[in-house]
This record gives C-alpha cells, sequence and structure tokens, in this order.
C-alpha cells in the first residue's frame, strides 16, 4: 500500500466545501483508497493509502486546484491498509486548537528544513517545543525539546500563557524552535505565538516524518519512535515500522513492555484504561476482539474495531 499524508492551510469558502466532498469522496472510492480528508475554510489535512495510482490520481486531483499547487506530500508505504474506510470530513478546523481567529496561511514560523534542524537543536539559545500530545511525547521525541505535557492540541494555547511565557522571560531565547508529526500542528502553534507577539519562531519543516525520512540514524538527534494516528502506530528512522501497538478498547499506544503487563488484555484492556470502564464495557469489547479473531480468520477485517485517535 501507498501512503500519502498531506495538509495545506489556505482559504477554501464555506459554499464550496459539500460539492468538494461529495467529488473527493466518489473519487477516493472509485481508486480503492482508505484513510481520511479533512475539509475546512482554512483548509485541508489528510492521510490517504491504497494502490500508487490511485493514491496519485487523488493528489493530481486535488493539485489540479491552482490553491493547492505544490501540495507538500510525505510519500511512504504500509504493509497493510492503514485505516479500515475512506472518509471526508467536513471540519471547522483541520487541526483543532479552538482559537478561530488564528490564520496560519498569513503569517507562521521560520520553516527550517529536517537537514538543518539538527543545529538549531544544538543552539544554547534554541528554546525547543514539541506541540504534540503527551501520550506521543511518550513514545519518543528530540533530545532537550520541552514537553508541554498536554492531552489536546486545545490546550496548547493556555500552556503558552501559563508556562511558555514566563519561561521565555525568565530565559530568553534567541529563538523558538516547535515541531509536530507532520508539520500541521507546529505550524498553527507557530501562527498563535506569531500573533501573541513572540520573535524568532521557527518550525520544522514536513515535522518528524520528513526529518526521520531524510536525517540518518547514526545523525539524528531523535529518540524513540514517532506516533502516527492510523494503523502503523508508530514509526521509526526511513519511516520504518516501530514496535508499538494499540490498545483496541481505549485506542492508545502499547510497548512491548505494557503488552507484557497483566492489565493488558488484547482489544479489551491495557494499563491506559483498565481503571476506566465498566465490567459491562469489557464485556462487549471482549466480543468485538472474538469478532475481529473471526475475520483475521477469514482473511477479512472487523470494521468495529477501533481506530487510532485522531491528533486532538
Amino acid at each position: 500500500m501507498r501512503v500519502a499524508a498531506f495538509y495545506r492551510f489556505v482559504p477554501l469558502a464555506a459554499a464550496e466545501l459539500p460539492g468538494l466532498r461529495r467529488r473527493l469522496l466518489a473519487l477516493g472510492n472509485a481508486e480503492d483508497l482508505r484513510g481520511s480528508l479533512l475539509l475546512a475554510t482554512e483548509g485541508l489535512n489528510g492521510t490517504v493509502c491504497g494502490p500508487e495510482a490511485g493514491v496519485e490520481a487523488l493528489l493530481s486531483h486535488l493539485q489540479a486546484d491552482p490553491r493547492l499547487v505544490g501540495l507538500d506530500i510525505k510519500r511512504s508505504v504500509a504493509p497493510a491498509p492503514i485505516c479500515h474506510r475512506f472518509k471526508v470530513r467536513l471540519k471547522r478546523e483541520i487541526v483543532t486548537m479552538g482559537v478561530p481567529s488564528i490564520d496560519p496561511s498569513a503569517a507562521t514560523g521560520t520553516p527550517v528544513p529536517a537537514e538543518d534542524w539538527n543545529a538549531l537543536l544544538a543552539d544554547p539559545e534554541t528554546l525547543v517545543i514539541d506541540t504534540r500530545n503527551g501520550y506521543e511525547v511518550a513514545l519518543g521525541s528530540f533530545e532537550g525539546a520541552i514537553d508541554p505535557a498536554t492531552a489536546s492540541f486545545r490546550d496548547f494555547p493556555a500552556w503558552v500563557e501559563q508556562d511558555l511565557c514566563p519561561l521565555v522571560a525568565e530565559r530568553r531565547p534567541r529563538r523558538l524552535a516547535l515541531f509536530c508529526t507532520g508539520g500541521i500542528r507546529c505550524e498553527k502553534a507557530t501562527a498563535y505565538l506569531l500573533d501573541r507577539g513572540f520573535e524568532g519562531v521557527h518550525q520544522l519543516q514536513g515535522g518528524i516524518l520528513r526529518y526521520l525520512e531524510r536525517v540518518s540514524e547514526a545523525d539524528s538527534l531523535w529518540r524513540g519512535e514517532c506516533y502516527v494516528f492510523d494503523q502503523r502506530v508508530a514509526l521509526g528512522h526511513r519511516l520504518a515500522p516501530g514496535r508499538h501497538s494499540l490498545c483496541h478498547a481505549c485506542g492508545l499506544p502499547l510497548s512491548p513492555a505494557d503488552r507484557a503487563l497483566p492489565s493488558h488484555v488484547p482489544g479489551v484492556s491495557c494499563r491506559h484504561c483498565i481503571d476506566r470502564y465498566s465490567d459491562a464495557d469489557r464485556e462487549r469489547f471482549a466480543e468485538r476482539q472474538r469478532q475481529v479473531v473471526l475475520a483475521a480468520g477469514r482473511g477479512g477485517s472487523h470494521l468495529g474495531r477501533q481506530d487510532p485517535l485522531g491528533p486532538a
């Protein structure tokens, strides 16, 4: 399976979104694609997989729109479909921060190519900030990066006001360097910082995925694996599959050590959710897992299986 991840902050008229959704949904289904596309007045965000010809047909259709020419696309491969369905959704935001006044198409931080990122990290006058959620950071991050410990990207503005502002006042860094999985969250985060009056704001162009793709493991300052929002769960250098899997009860990632704990019952519970659900919930999850196993034995997949979390 070919995989393509892409996004673009670009103004789209609300009136055109329903028609665009219908066309993309029809094309994706005709080309046997899986994955999801989010459309909003601020742009589009997608990760799709399928036959190479089908993926390229969708990308060509998108880039036939002059506003999307030169769409930044991160391509990779997967041994199996990364999602069960193909979905196109209309949203208020393509990545939810909850601050409607922020317009990343107007101004964002200075993009830093993956090949130049290590120099920025090595500069003691740079404050490096991971804009992802806590459960993602737990799988891996860059050496020395600040973890805001957010549960959702909606928490980022509050963290800026409560923690980053006093930290910058204390340390007075020359630069702020933000990063995320594919670039979309750090791009929107830099737009927010610029709107708040911060200076020297930078972002990792193409995100962690572009860095892992282009920077050799020998030269890399990345430690661990990178969580991705699909059935692959996590990726390593050269975008090779990682060792983490998903808990299909709560949708959070599990390391090999997590899967060895007594709390882990495949499809039913893990250390993240063992105290979150009732016995009735677990009985329901166990039945769903039984259906998953039966479907796998028949060479198929069970659509009731929980998909990975989206970037909240």
